[in-house]
């Protein structure tokens, strides 16, 4: 008996073309049995092919015309082709006529029932073409605002028109009419979503008198996102619905609320960290989104280089010491941190954290969250925790000089402890602790090893082309830094694409600096050197600042150098500036000119 073949699928295409290896493919089988999903579905959540790679090959596979429209203008003759209602309800967008056809694009290869259906509905032939969900979703969020089924659908069940009264949930219930409710909880997701699609850390919601405006976090920088004028009207809903989520009072608007907020999807749980704070014009919404499996990394896959990711093991080995991480917020010090307690964790060793907030959950480790209402605080709780036989101890925070004293003195007896503090540098860990009121000889016995953190955007790599324009001013310092010959050079940057959505970067690589205490330089603490000469004597010993390690970076092809400047610029003041003791005494006749 013959065997029927084997119909072809997008990844048969993706293989004939190089863009999968065969043990990719099998994988990518075993995977779309198990979750149930279409094969390009399974290909794209694994990560084996980019987007627009995966949807040409499916238009291939479907004889369907695939097209790119990362520069493409969505005009106003054109809305007027396709009703906003259906554009929306059916996603598809209407690109124009040829051929007495209306062109529409589809994210999904559109079933004959659905091109019938849409050309009973429109009164024209329609042709149809495939783009990526990705295309579709930018243009329809640039052009509608994200969410705009939903407020769309809400408006048609409300009639709501230009100046009605705000959607709210009825006090009484907690809850508003179903179709209501059903709906404001789909918005909300609908943001949520967007969100983890984008990769962004903190979701903004802020009211204002005549509009609201939605912004994410991505990369370390804040993303504007349009959302429809009609949300204005809805605002009031949108706010109940998080607090319900949350288990926040919703009758109360006068005073901030703290909350949080658990949720699943198909392959991942995550949890939103609620923050609501009163403003003029309503509630102002802050969602710091916390991954629960995102965050345990293996020391590997932090960005350290190999010399790096040796000394942090080295470091989470040590019987007993201090080590601290410094860094502005959201530079991804928690991530370091858990990942470094991860490597020190082991049947042998108790660990207990104290922490505010506590972020994420760790096995096999004890974790305390700071509650200062009650005198829980982060002093306070280390000195109860020293009680409890702890072998590694993390502090959330170093912030008073109380916290740094028990800290320092909790390294001398031997324990490992792992803590953050805020300054500039590496460098200036010391002098901060030192006007904190550490003593000097205490703190040259228990520090071991400081590190300065940043996270750089990572060019995208589908986009990454050669970047020529180098100034001269930082070719020269580069050479310097990297101690390379200046023709061996190179430097790149993102031009933009699908994969990207233009934005020429994707991702974040971390930058450290290490600053190691050695005997030199804690002997030179007790006759309270500056800042700068701890610096000197730091460089001797191999000590190399943020700046230089992001040139490595540069050089490799990961950041660009318009983020390298951005992240750690060197400014050269003009040689008009003359420092004030050696300035010339101002005349009754020449005074300042302030601007």
């Amino acid at each position: 008996m013959e065997t029927q073949p084997r119909r072809k699928e997008v990844g048969d295409i993706l293989y004939d073309q190089g863009k999968l290896t065969a043990a990719q493919l099998d994988t990518i089988r075993r995977r779309q049995q198990r979750w149930h999903t279409p094969q390009h579905v399974a290909i794209l959540n694994l990560g084996y092919a980019s987007e627009e790679d995966t949807y040409r090959a499916l238009a291939e596979l479907q004889q369907i015309e695939f097209r790119d429209l990362s520069s493409f203008q969505f005009s106003d003759s054109l809305k007027e082709l396709v009703p906003v209602a259906v554009m929306l309800n059916h996603r598809v967008l209407p690109l124009g006529i040829e051929l007495d056809a209306l062109i529409l694009a589809f994210a999904e290869p559109p079933r004959q029932a659905e091109i019938n259906n849409l050309r009973l509905l429109l009164n024209r032939k329609i042709k149809p073409v495939l783009i990526t969900p990705s295309c579709l979703r930018a243009i329809i969020r640039q052009h509608f605002g994200l969410g705009a089924e939903t407020i769309q659908r809400l408006r048609e069940d409300r009639e709501l028109k230009e100046g009605a009264k705000e959607v709210v949930f009825d006090i009484a219930t907690a809850e508003g009419t179903p179709a209501i409710d059903a709906s404001i909880s789909r918005l909300v997701e609908q943001i949520v979503s967007e969100a983890l699609r984008l990769s962004a850390s903190d979701i903004h919601i802020e009211p204002y008198p005549s509009a609201i405006r939605l912004r994410y976090r991505i990369d370390g920088v804040l993303q504007s996102v349009p959302v429809p004028a009609d949300l204005r009207q809805m605002y009031a809903a949108l706010v109940s619905r998080i607090k319900i989520m949350a288990g926040l009072d919703i009758t109360e608007k006068r005073v901030p609320h703290d909350g949080r907020i658990s949720m699943r999807t198909e392959r991942e749980a995550y949890d939103l960290r609620v923050s609501i704070i009163p403003t003029k014009h309503g509630e102002s919404i802050c969602l710091r989104i916390l991954g629960r499996q995102s965050l345990l990394l293996d020391l590997k896959e932090l960005g350290l280089s190999p010399a790096q990711e040796e000394l942090v093991r080295e470091l989470t080995q040590l019987p007993q010491g201090l080590v601290l991480l410094t860094g502005p917020t959201g530079s991804g010090k928690t991530t370091t941190l858990y990942a470094a307690l991860a490597h020190a964790n082991d049947e042998g060793r108790k660990i207990i954290t104290v922490e505010d907030p506590v972020e994420y959950q760790l096995d096999g480790v004890v974790q305390i969250q700071v509650w200062e209402e009650v005198g829980l605080t982060f002093a306070a709780g280390l000195r109860s925790i020293l009680r409890h036989d702890p072998d590694v101890v993390l502090i959330g925070e170093i912030r008073d000089p109380e916290t740094a004293e028990i800290a320092v003195r909790a390294a001398q007896t031997g324990h490992l402890v792992f803590s953050t503090v805020h300054t500039n540098d590496s460098v200036s860990v010391v002098t901060r602790l030192l006007d904190m009121g550490v003593e000097p000889f205490l703190l040259g016995s228990s520090l071991v090893c400081s590190i300065a953190q940043r996270l750089a955007q990572r060019i995208c790599p589908h986009c990454k082309l050669p970047d020529h324009s180098i100034p001269d001013q930082l070719r020269e310092e580069m050479a310097t830094a990297l101690a390379l010959n200046p023709a061996d050079l190179r430097a790149f940057h993102g031009a933009g694409c699908i994969e990207c959505n233009n934005k020429g970067h994707r991702g974040r690589v971390a930058l450290y600096e290490f600053f190691v205490l050695t005997e030199d330089i804690a002997d030179m603490l007790s006759s309270r050197v500056s800042t700068g000469q701890l610096r000197a004597a730091a460089r001797q010993k191999g000590w190399r600042c943020l700046r230089d390690e992001g040139w490595a970076k540069v050089q490799a092809g990961l950041i660009s150098i318009a983020e390298l400047q951005r992240l750690t610029r060197r400014i050269n003041p003009p040689s008009s500036l003359v420092p004030l003791s050696k300035a010339p005494a101002i005349s009754g006749e020449a005074k300042p000119h302030v601007s």
